[in-house]
């Protein structure tokens, strides 16, 4: 069979795929696109998922290379979504090469002894979100310390990976910033200030009320699923555990 790619580098013909769901509903993107359609894993991915560099995040040396592959989506580059979207294409690559089932060890919180639970990927909820972003995605919301307005957009993979990159690069006995780095990341403009040198200064000296509120803000309303489940430990307690993109998760790849 012809292999055609276009001009992102991704395959660009009929392969075997399914339309996947997008937590964001696309109404971040410029395409503004609902679902993206995604190619299945193919014998040939497993040379991208064996290739794990330990130098790089798993986000960098497995999750953009390969989707870089599985998205049939010219418009759409996998590195400008954002990273519930793109925990839902990974579920989708899961479930449709291994099954739903997703096994991990637990702590029963009565006893302090582990036990296996068994959670289904394919019954996972897309978290309800209550913002509409403006014409370029981007959500505003008002520092309740400082009373000033910030423009906030929600991170990409790529952004993702840039702040692991500047993390990495601190010496060894340095502790990295990486909530300032995250924050400069997030913050478009101080209202309506865009310049990236007053953004960094302003973060700087942010009041911690107001560096914690754009956080939680976020987090409360970034779209993707919900990746809380409540399970039932041996000693009848209840336990709320969350499915992490840690090595358990990718386990079944390998």
């Amino acid at each position: 069979m012809e292999n055609n790619v276009n001009e992102y580098g991704q395959m660009d013909f009929n392969l075997p795929h399914d339309v996947v769901k997008l937590p964001s509903g696309g109404i971040f993107y410029k395409s503004k696109k609902k679902s993206v359609k995604v190619g299945y894993l193919t014998a040939s991915d497993e040379n991208t998922l064996s290739n794990i560099n330990p130098n790089k995040s798993i986000r960098e040396s497995i999750v953009l290379p390969l989707l870089r592959n599985k998205v049939y989506e010219p418009d759409l580059r996998p590195e400008d979504m954002l990273d519930g979207d793109i925990e839902a294409l990974m579920i989708f690559l899961r479930n449709t090469s291994f099954g739903p089932e997703y096994n991990l060890s637990v702590k029963d919180p009565e006893t302090n002894k582990s036990f296996e639970v068994s959670i289904l990927l394919d019954e996972l909820n897309i978290k309800k979100v209550d913002v509409s972003p403006d014409d370029n995605g981007y959500i505003t919301t008002t520092l309740p310390r400082s009373g000033n307005s910030a423009k906030l957009k929600f991170l990409t993979i790529r952004d993702l990976i840039e702040i692991d990159e500047i993390i990495d690069q601190y010496p060894a006995g340095r502790i990295p910033p990486s909530h300032t780095i995250r924050l400069n990341k997030m913050i478009i403009s101080i209202d309506g200030n865009e310049d990236k040198n007053f953004i960094s200064k302003f973060v700087e000296t942010m009041p911690i009320m107001d560096s914690k509120h754009i956080k939680k803000f976020m987090l409360d309303n970034e779209p993707r699923l919900d990746l809380t489940k409540q399970v039932i430990a041996p000693s009848g307690k209840k336990v709320m555990v969350d499915i992490t993109f840690g090595v358990e998760f990718f386990r079944p790849f390998f």
